[in-house]
């Protein structure tokens, strides 16, 4: 199953959702949460190697392996420990990015036959075709679905990948410059410069280690305003394999203000400042 008919089948899931009652703006937000557990799963299988970053026991396979109210419950409890590292009086060790992603988490869902059928969704789909589409390249696929559809209002946070691909060749980014977007929505910009800049560096392997290190922690750096845009930013980037510094590349913060008079100067700005509203 290629990209093109993968993101149509999850975008499909929101009918569930819908069923339960759920805000069509809180579709994408709802489907990631449960999203990224199912991905980190699938990175695992496909790669023996690759280190799962949520702790044993709160994983993709505990969850499906439940059903009815305990399936329901079991999640719920799930999210708030992937949010605050507390499972009850029982402390559980997070990776810092996961718990930037699920800080303030919690689900909407209300009936368990529905959080059923979105994981046996999930478990029916075929994730990889024969040439391993990334899985960033889906996710954000979903962003791009979700924003396109004018009821979602998500087009104040994403912006067109053609447009911002093209923007990316004429600024021609280069490897140890440090970029920034302080109004960085999803992180479109930031991703497609990382994108860039290993497409003309043999994805990183042609820079010394110490040059990598910069590229995957330091070399950008996001600001947005809305926590949940914040939680999709940090998602993506993740997935296309950017790490930032400890609270990830993008950073929750209003630029407008004075906190935003502290940004570093950095090499190159790339952003799409919202300005659909009269304050805006």
């Amino acid at each position: 199953m290629t990209q093109n008919e993968l993101v149509p089948k999850l975008w499909k899931t929101c009918d569930v959702l819908r069923d339960d009652g759920i805000n069509y703006s809180d579709y994408v937000t709802e489907l990631v949460l449960l999203l990224f557990i199912k991905m980190e799963d699938e990175k695992s299988r496909i790669n023996d190697k690759y280190k799962v970053r949520l702790p044993e026991g709160y994983r993709w396979t505990d969850l499906s392996a439940r059903s009815g109210l305990e399936l329901l419950t079991f999640y719920k409890r799930l999210l708030l420990t992937l949010s605050t590292g507390k499972d009850g009086d029982k402390t559980v060790e997070i990776n810092p990015m996961v718990t930037a992603i699920y800080a303030e988490a919690q689900t909407s869902l209300r009936e368990p036959r529905h959080l059923a059928a979105l994981v046996r969704t999930f478990d029916s789909l075929n994730w990889f075709s024969a040439d391993k589409d990334d899985l960033g390249d889906v996710y954000e696929g979903l962003l791009e679905k979700n924003a396109t559809e004018t009821k979602s209002g998500a087009g104040q946070y994403f912006t067109p990948r053609a447009l911002i691909d093209a923007i990316i060749r004429c600024v021609s980014p280069q490897a140890g410059e440090t970029i920034q977007d302080p109004a960085a929505g999803t992180a479109g910009f930031l991703i497609a410069a990382d994108t860039y800049i290993k497409q003309h560096t043999d994805d990183l392997y042609d820079l010394t280690e110490k040059q990598r290190t910069f590229q995957r922690q330091k070399a950008y750096y996001g600001v947005e305003l809305v926590p949940d845009t914040r939680r999709l930013a940090l998602m993506n980037c993740l997935l296309h394999g950017m790490e930032g510094d400890s609270e990830g590349v993008v950073h929750l913060g209003n630029t407008l203000s004075k906190s935003g008079s502290g940004l570093d100067k950095v090499d190159i700005i790339l952003a799409n400042p919202p300005f659909g509203t009269s304050k805006g």
